[in-house]
């Protein structure tokens, strides 16, 4: 037996592998996919979006990538996982994902086909969108010249491709490498860490899907976690994993405050943010509905 079974929960409710379950529809996320979806339906050429590791942008980028109909766009997500690529193998991999058939060995020939394809994908009434994930791992202003370049297939008046950037603040000094590039940025949004009210929604929200009739975490547990995670979606789901799997193994009820005390000590975590238990629970007007929230984190 699990924590699973333990806790009588139908999944596990922190785990960080992807999961369109778990999708949580915070105020940050909504904004950031809204003008995400603006600048492609007005056709702006490239959007950036740029946050701190766990914070979203992955999960964001596949729901970007889910919220564009194929009857409507032509889209594909592109995830960069090392820096040792060349323009020549990007180029050939944008012109796969859109469709184009059997890419020229030659950059100039292969640009030649996108562009035709691109051409087709107008006449179709369609959108063509290409999302670059980890887009910080574009290291070389060649790779960033290649873009520009894409950013150059266009009619007039209309441009016939959109990008769009999701990376590590890092990006930023990527773009530097090709001046005229950086200057293209038509939109920008920035992720931020959850703030306690959010963290304590994120975890309710969780539980709830995965089944969960009463929280098992203490409300004084909540501090901690927000104290050591500093709002980071994909620590505060390694912490509350952690906690979980250690309250089983000592076969309580509740996750206490002992329990993450000692779970964030075995990982290796450090404070990210200033623990102030009062300020969270204090009975304060702005903070009425801080509260609630986390009182009903414990009454799902």
């Amino acid at each position: 037996m699990g924590y699973t079974e333990y806790f009588n929960f139908e999944r596990e409710p922190f785990s960080n592998a992807p999961n369109d379950k778990f999708y949580f529809d915070c105020e940050q996320h909504r904004r950031a996919l809204q003008r995400l979806k603006y600048s492609v339906d007005t056709d702006k050429g490239l959007a950036v979006l740029v946050g701190g590791i766990g914070t979203g942008k992955t999960t964001l980028a596949r729901r970007m990538l889910d919220n564009l109909p194929v009857e409507r766009y032509e889209s594909s997500l592109l995830v960069i996982i090392h820096s040792d690529i060349t323009p020549e193998w990007l180029l050939s991999r944008i012109c796969v994902q859109l469709g184009v058939d059997n890419p020229a060995s030659g950059q100039i020939t292969m640009l030649k086909q996108l562009f035709d394809r691109l051409i087709r994908i107008e006449e179709e009434g369609r959108k063509a969108v290409v999302l670059i994930d980890e887009a910080q791992m574009l290291q070389t202003r060649e790779l960033m010249e290649e873009f520009r370049g894409l950013l150059n297939l266009e009619l007039p008046r209309k441009k016939l491709l959109n990008i769009i950037f999701f990376g590590l603040p890092a990006l930023d000094e990527v773009m530097q490498l090709d001046e005229p590039l950086a200057q293209r940025v038509a939109f920008k949004y920035t992720l931020t860490p959850f703030d306690p009210r959010e963290t304590a929604a994120y975890m309710a929200f969780r539980l709830e899907v995965s089944g969960c009739g009463q929280s098992p975490f203490l409300p004084e547990t909540l501090p901690l976690i927000q104290s050591y995670s500093g709002g980071v979606p994909r620590l505060i789901n390694t912490i509350c994993d952690n906690a979980l799997f250690e309250t089983y193994l000592r076969h309580g009820k509740v996750v206490t405050e002992g329990i993450i005390t000692s779970v964030v000590e075995d990982l290796g975590l450090k404070m990210l943010t200033p623990l102030k238990t009062t300020e969270l629970f204090d009975r304060t007007p702005e903070n009425d509905d801080l509260e609630i929230v986390f009182d009903g984190l414990n009454n799902i």
